[in-house]
């Protein structure tokens, strides 16, 4: 597993949400190119960055993800409001290597098959899900769609790993939703990154002391920002169990 930090994007500033409700958005940094750069100067190997007023469908932040791409040279991820084949395209555009996937994976699957075959293996499944059921559009709407069901079809459109959050867990720092993870990883037999629910370190050392099966790393974020999780500690602690 490694430790991934994340950058979640409101009108170019850096905010962490609660349990994805938008009136909840806090500002922690109001450059995120700066702390990505941070982040890259401590030794992060991966970067998870959220378009949050692409996801609710109003703007973008894709001009500071092209400044993130600059000063980042890890493997960078992006998801929010990736819905076509041109959202994909464009983000690889710019040097993104992970295009996340997470409305269009159930309203336009068929497009989705069409990035992996024009773009080659840049898709992570962004699977979202409360109480089990896929939320979309910005974890506005539901699916009725089960995670799990959802993790099969990912594996079937060629996606090359899952990104799954619990979002009743999500900014919350209540710990994360192991088990269901884990359930995630074995339906769909890819790499799974865990997200939503870090509190601290202790939540960090207990995934590396056990190492879920399935599991590829773990990203975070309102804990780091609130000096909850050491960013050095996070990085050192996964480095002695890769």
């Amino acid at each position: 597993m490694i430790a991934i930090p994340a950058i979640d994007l409101i009108d170019g500033r850096c905010v962490r949400l609660t349990e994805g409700a938008f009136d909840t958005a806090r500002v922690y940094e109001e450059n995120p190119v700066a702390m990505a750069q941070k982040f890259a100067e401590a030794g992060v190997h991966r970067l998870h960055v959220v378009d949050l007023d692409a996801a609710r469908g109003q703007g973008q932040n894709r001009s500071v993800i092209a400044q993130i791409r600059q000063v980042f040279p890890g493997i960078l991820d992006v998801g929010g409001g990736v819905r076509c084949l041109d959202d994909a395209r464009a983000l690889r555009d710019v040097g993104v290597d992970l295009v996340v996937a997470g409305t269009a994976l159930v309203k336009n699957t068929k497009d989705v098959a069409r990035w992996t075959a024009e773009l080659g293996p840049i898709l992570s499944a962004g699977i979202d899900a409360r109480d089990g059921e896929v939320r979309i559009a910005g974890w506005e709407a539901g699916s009725s769609i089960q995670a799990v069901d959802l993790a099969v079809k990912a594996r079937e459109l060629g996606a090359v790993e899952i990104i799954y959050t619990d979002i009743s867990r999500d900014g919350t720092l209540s710990g994360p939703n192991i088990p269901e993870t884990v359930a995630v990883a074995k339906a769909s037999g890819l790499p799974v990154v865990l997200s939503g629910g870090i509190g601290g370190m202790n939540d960090l050392e207990e995934l590396a002391r056990t190492a879920p099966e399935g599991l590829s790393g773990v990203i975070f974020g309102k804990a780091l920002y609130e000096g909850r999780v050491q960013l050095d500690e996070a990085i050192t602690l996964f480095g002695r169990n890769k």
